[in-house]
């Protein structure tokens, strides 16, 4: 896979630090939570807001963000809406100054006289449309459920972030959707208030937390783009994190706090926790404690938990089968599962399966393994095989799909575009398609 470099002009322009937190709406008046853009240079249909170029500013509370500049564009006729749109040649991102909760989000992509490809993620990459395009007079609408969080808990406590997380669009006031690939053409967005939304909420580490920057990625933030409206997913994993470090920055308390009867929350931890050597820690121990815990507090709000094991690392034998690099981890998480009578995905034996069939060889072409040069600043190759390209992500998530169809989970009646997926037979490199985003980094995710 021939990562995307952007020229280093678009970093300067401000990406670098585009996860500075966003100012709630300074107005006396309540803040607003349902808009509708008409994007271009026309006018603007009834009832919409007509947005053009605009940046965001904390004022005005849209706009577009992080330095990322469009071209407005009218090509005239009587469908005011469809009738104008913008475009760029980079990603650009499009942010709205909103409070915490779940938002149905309409994007209408498309230009009545020429072509478009666009690829939609929103905040810290989070995956919701592959490439979608549409020819000549041809418009495609699409609807998500999307999830706007906050450290806040309550009026005197807060998530306990790390630095790497000031600068995340997870965590700030704002929500932000990225339109990348070669030809992006946004037409119309709305947005409306989803409070009767499912939410799918995950605790984890760097296997499953949304990474920012390119070329690393984990699961969960692969996962937004196989559910449909209604129901949306609220990643609060975070890399490095044990079921002990969760628990001490609040997060569960974090989650707790939002999680509705019928939400669900999936847990997945092990690969940090398994480096815990004290006296009471261990897959038998604290680990086992502390997942009850989880189950337990959870089960009492009216939510629903799923436990999933840990993903495997890329450890092959000399016979090409995977080692076991997790010890008795997913042993526990499996007896954990069944003890408290919840669903269980099974990621060590679907991504041993998964590996193993990709091979020593090919198998590293999910992983982030980049020769020297391949992004900015990477003066070293990158060899790591613990955590995920975008590729590799999104293979473990379609695991994961499988894993809610096999338990029967409620979730599933929101599941979209996911045929059957054995991990035994992945996805072909050649068809697999990714758009870079700006942002690139060269350091590992922490790690106890």
């Amino acid at each position: 896979m021939t990562p995307t470099l952007f020229p280093t002009a678009l970093l300067a322009a401000g990406l670098l630090a585009h996860g500075a937190a966003a100012q709630p709406a300074t107005s006396a008046q309540p803040q607003p939570t349902t808009f509708k853009f008409d994007f271009g240079s026309g006018a603007a249909a009834p009832g919409y807001t007509a947005v053009g170029a605009a940046a965001y500013s904390p004022t005005l509370g849209y706009g577009f963000d992080f330095g990322t500049t469009v071209t407005a564009v009218d090509r005239g006729g009587k469908d005011a809406l469809r009738a104008d749109f913008v475009t760029s040649q980079q990603p650009f991102y499009f942010s709205v100054n909103l409070p915490e909760g779940n938002y149905t989000v309409t994007v209408t992509l498309g230009d009545a006289k020429g072509a478009s490809s666009t690829m939609l993620k929103a905040e810290s990459r989070r995956l919701l449309l592959e490439t979608t395009t549409t020819r000549p007079g041809q418009f495609v609408t699409q609807t998500f459920t999307l999830n706007v969080k906050s450290p806040r808990i309550n009026a005197a406590e807060s998530v306990s972030l790390k630095p790497r997380e000031l600068d995340k669009l997870d965590w700030d006031d704002k929500l932000t959707l990225e339109f990348n690939g070669p030809s992006p053409c946004l037409a119309a967005l709305e947005i409306v208030p989803a409070p009767r939304a499912t939410t799918v909420f995950l605790a984890g580490n760097s296997t499953v937390v949304n990474q920012d920057d390119e070329p690393w990625a984990a699961w969960g933030q692969m996962l937004p783009r196989f559910l449909g409206p209604g129901a949306a997913v609220a990643n609060h994993a975070e890399s490095g994190l044990t079921l002990g470090s969760f628990l001490s920055s609040k997060r569960l308390q974090k989650v707790l706090s939002v999680l509705r009867p019928g939400d669900y929350l999936f847990i997945e931890f092990g690969h940090n926790d398994q480096k815990d050597k004290g006296s009471t820690d261990g897959a038998w121990k604290s680990y086992t404690e502390r997942l009850r815990l989880f189950v337990r507090e959870t089960k009492q709000q009216g939510g629903i938990p799923v436990i999933l094991t840990s993903t495997s690392r890329r450890t092959f034998s000399p016979t090409g089968k995977i080692e076991n690099s997790l010890g008795d981890f997913p042993a526990a998480a499996r007896q954990v599962a069944q003890q408290e009578q919840v669903a269980l995905i099974d990621l060590t034996a679907m991504t041993t399966i998964l590996y193993e069939a990709m091979g020593p060889e090919a198998s590293i072409k999910a992983f982030v393994h980049y020769p020297a040069g391949s992004y900015p600043g990477q003066v070293q190759p990158l060899a790591d095989n613990t955590h995920f390209n975008p590729y590799g992500a999104y293979e473990i998530a379609r695991c994961v799909v499988e894993g809610i169809k096999a338990n029967q989970l409620g979730l599933a009646k929101y599941l979209r575009d996911t045929p059957a997926f054995n991990p035994a037979r992945p996805d072909p490199l050649t068809a697999w398609q990714w758009f870079d985003s700006p942002r690139s980094a060269v350091a590992k995710p922490d790690g106890n």
